[in-house]
């Protein structure tokens, strides 16, 4: 992850990984829970809803969390996932012959592993779907864990041909929580929820073909887990993620919805409406870029509160401490003592 990377920047909200931090404290003891958040930099509790998580902290988490509970999923799933199960995924997946068949072998593969789901796939001239499918029509879905399966389907497949690969859609067998928007982060499509099963779908008219893979290639790729399968590196990715991309590399400060509809190449109405059927706005967009290139300056640099509080928009620095509050539940000056004593 570089700096200079508008989509490295992005934040999500600690509800996106509170059923995670639930899943680790059935695991851990609390001294080893408290040892993997020091660690991580994570300083997430339930009375902190407002709380920003950087995409560095999740991938720090999940590297120390996995080895230290012997549970690659760590408790996101009922049996553990023991370690070099993803190893030998990886290597499964590098010798199919196309997407479509790297697909069959990673519901086979989960299948063999999950006691509280199996994976179905669904396979037509325009479509494959892949599904969880409960074993038991009463279990309670775990959106982390659900989330991250299906990404880890798609990080796959993008990693196997090069690229990211389209999808069609992707669907969740839960309630749309507050953190909702998160999910743009992470999937390049719309997203719907209370839907019959989780699934994601893509068209395997898209499908690039796999490229060949050394295995240090796939060593660094899992070396790197879950960065390079989580959190996508397309600049093409959604709508909201174009517009952030724009306002990173342009005069974001003053730019306004225009300006961004004409480098889209859309009338500023087509671009309104399509990021209101994902959820946000363009001013939603401005906001959150600033609020996570705040976050970067105090995690990273050595600049004064004052001088970021200019760097990022705000008249004067009291403005700024009033809406970093409202973001992460806490003071910058705080925010940035907190992070370097991890």
């Amino acid at each position: 992850m570089v700096s200079n990377d508008p989509i490295s920047l992005t934040t999500v909200s600690a509800g996106f990984i509170q059923d995670w931090l639930e899943a680790l404290r059935v695991c851990c003891s609390a001294d080893q829970m408290q040892f993997l958040l020091s660690r991580s930099g994570l300083h997430v509790t339930a009375s902190e809803p407002t709380q920003r998580v950087t995409l560095q902290e999740i991938a720090r988490l999940y590297q120390l969390a996995a080895p230290e509970t012997g549970d690659e999923m760590m408790g996101l799933w009922s049996r553990p996932i023991r370690p070099r199960a993803l190893q030998h995924l990886v290597t499964v997946l590098r010798e199919a012959s196309s997407l479509t068949s790297a697909l069959y072998r990673f519901s086979t593969f989960w299948n063999l592993l999950l006691d509280d789901f199996r994976l179905e796939l669904c396979t037509g001239p325009d479509l494959a779907e892949l599904s969880l499918v409960p074993y038991r029509q009463d279990t309670v879905p775990q959106r982390f864990g659900h989330m991250l399966i299906l990404k880890l389907a798609h990080g796959l497949l993008s990693w196997l041909s090069g690229s990211e690969t389209p999808v069609k859609a992707v669907r969740f067998a839960f309630a749309r929580p507050d953190f909702a928007a998160d999910y743009a982060v992470v999937f390049p499509c719309a997203v719907t929820f209370d839907a019959p099963q989780t699934s994601i779908l893509f068209d395997p008219r898209r499908f690039d073909p796999p490229i060949t893979h050394s295995p240090a290639e796939a060593s660094l790729f899992l070396e790197r887990a879950p960065i390079d399968w989580i959190f996508t590196n397309s600049r093409a990715h959604t709508n909201s993620l174009q517009v952030r991309a724009f306002l990173y590399r342009t005069s974001w400060k003053s730019s306004q919805l225009p300006d961004a509809a004409l480098a889209l190449k859309m009338t500023p109405r087509t671009l309104n409406r399509r990021l209101k059927d994902e959820g946000t706005s363009f001013q939603d967009i401005k906001d959150a870029l600033r609020r996570d290139i705040a976050i970067r300056a105090l995690q990273q640099s050595g600049d004064s509160i004052e001088q970021i509080a200019f760097d990022t928009g705000f008249s004067a620095p009291a403005n700024f401490h009033r809406a970093f509050r409202k973001w992460t539940n806490r003071s910058p000056g705080s925010y940035r003592a907190q992070d370097r004593v991890v």
